[in-house]
């Protein structure tokens, strides 16, 4: 059983993101990076599913060089190999990640065999595009299901649950096979000490990939602006009845 998973270093949840002031990029000065949840979820399923079927994990990013640390971070929770198509600048748009990505997944291929199961995140985290997994999986030609929140896998088939109003939509597709992971899937593990050494001598492959720009073009990042809110205490004890009312009036609840 071969995995392949797709990830994405994004800033870390809870960070303030200010935006660069051409209005390009965000300000990396301060923040810290991580791994997208859903993508951290989709390695967690391909090392569940690799330790229960004898197999091996490959994560794979494409990213600025500092991305090396999310694809340690894989190792440290049991991924097998790591691999970088660097990029410099702004992140590329949708089609030229997915151009890149599929020419690195087809030169793998071509040398070591075909993936039974390649899984990318539902969505980056930071831009939320919805969109790289699915055009990766056309280009190779190959089945996709996206919102994935349970897989089983027999007899070359790999059964996809997704989640909808009141129950699950099953999908069982063939292998290989193209599947979106969403965050909720499992619970990901915290990377032992040995884990965390042992990433710290993981080879980690870099290729460049060409890719030329796709239809999608960045105008601008715009960060809405903050939304201040003022706590005022209205009095204690009996002697705030009275601001109390005039505040009910005001929101309309009393007549």
């Amino acid at each position: 059983m071969r995995i392949l998973v797709c990830v994405k270093r994004v800033p870390a949840p809870g960070s303030r993101i200010n935006v660069s002031d051409d209005g390009q990029a965000v300000d990396t000065a301060h923040l810290g990076f991580t791994t997208s949840p859903h993508e951290e979820c989709a390695v967690e399923e391909a090392v569940q599913i690799a330790e229960k079927h004898d197999g091996e994990v490959t994560v794979l990013t494409l990213g600025p060089a500092e991305a090396e640390e999310q694809l340690r971070y894989a190792a440290s929770v049991g991924a097998h190999k790591l691999l970088l198509i660097p990029i410099t600048g702004v992140d590329w748009d949708p089609q030229r990640t997915a151009s890149a990505l599929t020419t690195a997944i087809s030169d793998i291929e071509a040398a070591d065999g075909t993936f039974d199961l390649v899984l990318f995140g539902n969505e980056s985290a930071d831009a939320g595009g919805f969109q790289v997994g699915i055009r990766v999986a056309h280009a190779l030609e190959r089945p996709v299901v996206n919102g994935i929140k349970g897989i089983d896998l027999a007899d070359g088939t790999a059964s996809a649950r997704r989640e909808i109003d009141g129950g699950f939509e099953v999908y069982e597709v063939p292998m290989p096979a193209v599947l979106g992971i969403k965050e909720g899937i499992n619970l990901p593990r915290y990377p032992t000490m040995k884990g965390r050494l042992a990433s710290k001598k993981a080879e980690v492959s870099a290729t460049a990939v060409e890719a030329v720009a796709g239809g999608q073009a960045r105008v601008r990042l715009h960060r809405p602006l903050e939304q201040v809110s003022e706590t005022v205490i209205l009095g204690t004890g009996p002697e705030a009845a009275p601001a109390v009312v005039d505040l009910l009036e005001e929101l309309g609840v009393l007549s």
